[in-house]
């Protein structure tokens, strides 16, 4: 048993409290690699933001879950190197789909701990989550539950259509599961196809997809049920058109990939929406770099070559959503 206090990480029940207060939310990153972590960890010290560093079942299974404890051990490390005298970090599973796998989360020294069984039955759905929470608050590890499903791909969860969340379940789920935070479906999905063609308009003058809005009537229902209870948007990559040109550009195939508008993320900021979770995109980003990089160099064999230039492209990344779309910046000084 490790706890994650002994790693120097948080939990998110502060971080949250303090960002439902102060109107903005706090950035949840996915990594599966070194780059992935140099580049939140950069950011977020340079920006003085609170950040929870998001490990898929996937990811696990790719990084190694003992690897995976010391790296972020060691991103606590190189915060304070970085001048981030209190790092506000807390590692979080991410869409954890068992007991077991929860349970191995907190144990490894996961500060917080998702258990997704939107999926299931709804009474099912509260049993497991219960379960879960029961377990992981003997150890002051923070969940997170779900209610309603997203659309999408992401690692091994996917779902052809989305349903949004019901308003009128909230309370029951929540005070029946005990759970600290509550991701919610209204409208955003995962992946980097977050909406079909047909779902969208063409804006007349670029020719690209523009999505439809969010469920915010949804949002602020369950706002109405739940005051000030923490809430989670998932799939919430904006897919930036710049690295899907970049990657199309230099041989990729991406057509029609279309994301959330980032005035839409920043309207939800501003609400309970305290945490929002930011995957696709740094992929984008990390890929368009190594294509480039390929494309304009085919001899190059030199990992740090071409992850290099894919770290900092992520870093910029990360910067521009903690300053110009969550507003975390300065948060954790």
């Amino acid at each position: 048993m490790v706890s994650y206090k002994e790693l120097g990480l948080v939990n998110t029940r502060e971080m949250f409290a303090k960002a439902i207060k102060g109107g903005y939310a706090i950035p949840a990153f996915n990594f599966n690699n070194m780059e992935q972590l140099q580049a939140i960890i950069k950011a977020s010290a340079e920006t003085k933001s609170p950040v929870i560093l998001q490990v898929s079942k996937g990811a696990r299974n790719y990084a190694n879950q003992t690897l995976l404890r010391y790296m972020a051990q060691g991103a606590v490390e190189y915060a304070k190197e970085l001048g981030w005298e209190h790092p506000q970090i807390c590692l979080h599973l991410d869409h954890g789909d068992s007991f077991e796998l929860c349970k191995s989360c907190v144990d490894f020294g996961f500060s917080s701990v998702m258990i997704d069984a939107s999926s299931l039955p709804y009474e099912e759905n509260i049993a497991l989550t219960k379960k879960v929470v029961e377990y992981a608050h003997q150890y002051d590890v923070t969940v997170e539950a779900e209610l309603g499903v997203l659309a999408g791909v992401e690692d091994e969860v996917a779902s052809e259509v989305s349903h949004y969340t019901k308003p009128e379940e909230v309370v029951d789920f929540a005070t029946r599961t005990g759970c600290d935070s509550l991701a919610i479906s209204i409208g955003t999905s995962h992946g980097a196809y977050k909406f079909t063609p047909e779902q969208c308009t063409r804006d007349p003058k670029t020719g690209r997809l523009v999505p439809p809005p969010l469920a915010f009537d949804v949002l602020d229902a369950i706002m109405e049920q739940l005051p000030g209870f923490p809430i989670v948007l998932h799939g919430s990559s904006s897919v930036p058109q710049e690295y899907v040109d970049m990657i199309n550009q230099y041989g990729g195939k991406l057509p029609d990939a279309v994301g959330i508008p980032e005035e839409q993320l920043r309207k939800a900021a501003k609400s309970a929406v305290c945490k929002i979770n930011i995957d696709s995109d740094s992929r984008l980003a990390f890929t368009a770099a190594v294509r480039k990089v390929f494309a304009e160099k085919p001899g190059e064999f030199d990992p740090r070559k071409y992850c290099g230039p894919a770290r900092d492209l992520m870093e910029e990344l990360y910067k521009h959503k903690i300053i110009n779309v969550l507003g975390s910046d300065g948060k954790a000084e």
